[in-house]
């Protein structure tokens, strides 16, 4: 938590002397007239102009994203699934970041929602054609110690579980509010680039110390 604070000042103390140099920063509350609360128009403004639109937009991202991954699971090449040869794939760049192929393919695929992160890593680990999950942290523990994990992968992973993309739905917001995908792209680029930077750092001391 408190890395996430220090890189969140640092990014921002780097962003006004760069590209928002110069750009006046204001924040402006308005406080509306004091009324007598009105219990059942908040709760059907809330419904309707806030819960179902958030899960409207969720659901327009991630129903595509879960037939991508079922299709990706079940699809066999060769001997394997794309699943596994997009791994594959990967493994190369994600071994200098302390992580795995399939570790980084979980975090692509789960850009839709960042919660199904690990349920597809558990899927693509054991071969299933469905998200699972575990009830038990040891049977958890045994499955990605035994596909290689060490301490130097659990701690490259919680650092990009941190500073990674944002998920689709607070893009969205973003190009919503902002009505630019310039600042889209920036706010998908910088943590990414932050996080992929910081495990490899991490992994590169770790290996060389240790």
């Amino acid at each position: 938590i408190l890395l996430g604070v220090f890189t969140t000042f640092k990014v921002s103390s780097l962003l006004n002397k760069t590209i928002l140099k110069g750009v006046p920063s204001t924040f402006i509350l308005e406080l509306p007239p004091y009324r007598k609360p009105q219990i059942v128009k908040t709760l059907v403004h809330s419904i309707f102009d806030r819960t179902l639109f958030v899960l409207g937009r969720a659901m327009a991202v991630a129903a595509p994203a879960g037939l991508l991954i079922w299709l990706m699971a079940n699809i066999t090449i060769g001997d394997a699934t794309l699943l596994t040869h997009c791994a594959g794939l990967l493994d190369p760049f994600a071994k200098l970041c302390g992580l795995d192929g399939y570790i980084l393919l979980a975090f692509i695929l789960g850009f839709p929602a960042n919660e199904i992160v690990i349920p597809i890593l558990i899927m693509s680990y054991l071969a299933s054609g469905s998200m699972v999950d575990y009830d038990n942290i040891l049977q958890l523990k045994t499955l990605l110690v035994d596909h290689g994990w060490t301490w130097i992968t659990a701690i490259c992973t919680l650092l990009f579980t941190l500073l990674h993309w944002p998920c689709a739905t607070t893009l969205l917001t973003i190009k919503k509010e902002t009505q630019s995908w310039r600042w889209t792209l920036i706010a998908f680029a910088l943590p990414t680039l932050i996080g992929l930077g910081l495990c490899m750092v991490v992994n590169l001391a770790a290996t060389l110390i240790f």
